[in-house]
């Protein structure tokens, strides 16, 4: 029955180019990732995905540059899932004159870090020209690293 296991899933969603639409993209985002089907070695099993509220998070920064600095329609929203990754791409159909670039944001400036916050929780990010926009790929580890600590909690 291999033949029949699905070791990857997907889910996609169109919003209109709407800033409201951001918020709406980032529940549906964390809505997929919490309880969602994820496939092991075993079986499709639910389970809650260590990174949703990263990939939230990103989702809302993508979603709101694609509403903020295109003249797109929409945008498409795609996540993918595997065991190991989650990734999560933007496209947007809005013609711009510049491309999705990191930019270092001066401290009193309130808008200008959104792709490096992207940069910064992503294992990889890349962004793709297409003929009437871009696609904005970020791809997330669904198994948590075991960061070393110095201080430890006393134990009772």
């Amino acid at each position: 029955m291999d033949e029949y296991t699905c070791r990857e899933l997907a889910w996609e969603l169109l919003c209109p180019g709407l800033p409201e639409e951001v918020a709406r993209a980032r529940r549906w985002t964390r809505d997929i990732l919490t309880n969602c089907p994820c496939a092991d070695d075993a079986a499709l099993i639910l389970t809650n995905c260590p990174c949703a509220d990263d990939a939230a998070l990103i989702v809302t920064e993508l979603a709101a540059n694609t509403v903020t600095h295109t003249a797109s329609p929409n945008f498409r929203l795609t996540i993918h899932r595997t065991a190991d990754a989650v990734t999560l791409s933007v496209t947007d159909n809005g013609s711009s004159t510049t491309s999705p670039h990191i930019t270092r944001a001066h401290d009193h400036e309130t808008h200008g870090r959104g792709l490096e916050i992207v940069a910064a929780l992503a294992q990889h990010l890349s962004v793709t020209r297409n003929p009437h926009g871009h696609t904005v790929t970020a791809e997330l580890p669904t198994h948590t690293v075991a960061l070393p600590t110095h201080h430890q909690a006393p134990t009772c």
